[in-house]
C-alpha cells in the first residue's frame, strides 16, 4: 500500500479544483486528478509530475464512477481525501417561470447528484484510511441574486447533504464544506491582460479578490489530521463579502 495520502479530487482540471490538487501535491500527497475535460486535465497531471494522475469522468456516470471506485482500490487499497469540485459553474438561469426542467435538472445533476454519487462509492475506501471529504458549494448557498434559483438550491442542498453525510459517516469519515465567493479562477496570462478594476477589490474587506490558492489553503487543512475535530461545518472563504452590509446610495 502506498505509504503517501491519496485524495481524489473532481473538476481538477482547471480553477479551484486543479488549485487544490496543486497545494496538496506541494503537501506529499499522491494526487488524482479527475475531470470531463480528458486533455486539460492530462495537461495539469502533467504539469504537476508523478504525483498526479489523470482520470477522465462525468460526475453524472455512476457507472464510471463505481469503475474508478475499483480502480483506486486495486491501486492504492483506500483513501484519504475526497474533494468533490466539480460543477456547473455558471449561477444564472433566467426567470423561474421559464426555466426548463431539463436546464435545472443540470445544475442539480452535476452540483449535488454528482457529490453524492462519489461518496456513494468512494466511501468504503475512505472509511479503510480515516479519511475525509471536502464538498466545494459557494456563498451563493446563503445569499442570492436575481434568477439564480437552480444554482443556489444546488448548493444550499450539498450544504445540507455535508452535515447529514457528517454524521452518518462519523467517525470514521469526517465531511465539511467550503463556500467560495469571488475566486478569479482566470488563466494567469488572461489575469495580466484583463486585470479587475480597484472597486471589485475595494468591496471586499480584505481589500482584494480570492484565489485559487486561497480555497486550497483551507481544502488542505480540513482534508489533514489537524482538523480532526471538524466535522459537519461549512466555512465561508469569501474575503468577508457575506458579512459586510450595503445600502443603496
Amino acid at each position: 500500500m502506498t505509504q503517501a495520502r491519496v485524495a481524489l479530487i473532481t473538476g481538477a482540471a482547471r480553477g479551484i479544483g486543479l488549485g487544490i490538487a496543486r497545494r496538496l501535491v506541494e503537501g506529499g500527497w499522491q494526487v488524482v486528478l479527475a475531470d470531463r475535460d480528458a486533455p486539460a486535465c492530462e495537461r495539469a497531471a502533467a504539469h504537476l509530475g508523478g504525483a498526479a494522475m489523470a482520470i477522465s469522468l462525468d460526475v453524472r456516470d455512476e457507472a464510471a464512477i463505481r469503475d474508478l471506485a475499483r480502480t483506486l482500490e486495486a491501486r492504492y487499497e483506500g483513501l484519504d481525501g475526497l474533494v468533490n469540485n466539480a460543477g456547473v459553474a455558471d449561477p444564472i438561469c433566467g426567470p423561474i417561470e421559464t426555466l426548463e426542467l431539463e436546464r435545472w435538472n443540470q445544475w442539480i445533476e452535476t452540483n449535488l447528484t454528482g457529490p453524492f454519487l462519489m461518496c456513494k462509492h468512494t466511501l468504503p475506501l475512505l472509511r479503510s484510511r480515516r479519511g475525509a471529504i471536502v464538498h466545494i458549494g459557494s456563498t451563493r448557498a446563503l445569499q442570492s441574486e436575481p434568477h439564480t434559483e437552480a444554482y443556489a438550491a444546488s448548493k444550499g442542498g450539498l450544504a445540507a447533504f455535508t452535515h447529514a453525510l457528517a454524521v452518518s459517516a462519523g467517525p470514521e469519515v469526517r465531511v465539511n464544506a467550503i463556500h467560495p465567493g469571488w475566486i478569479d479562477t482566470r488563466p494567469e496570462t488572461e489575469r495580466r491582460n484583463e486585470p479587475l478594476r480597484p472597486v471589485d477589490h475595494r468591496q471586499h474587506p480584505v481589500g482584494r479578490v480570492g484565489e485559487p490558492a486561497d480555497v486550497a489553503a483551507l481544502a488542505a487543512f480540513l482534508l489533514g489530521p489537524e482538523a480532526g475535530f471538524i466535522t459537519g461545518q461549512a466555512w465561508a472563504v469569501d474575503g468577508g463579502m457575506t458579512r459586510r452590509m450595503i445600502y443603496a446610495e
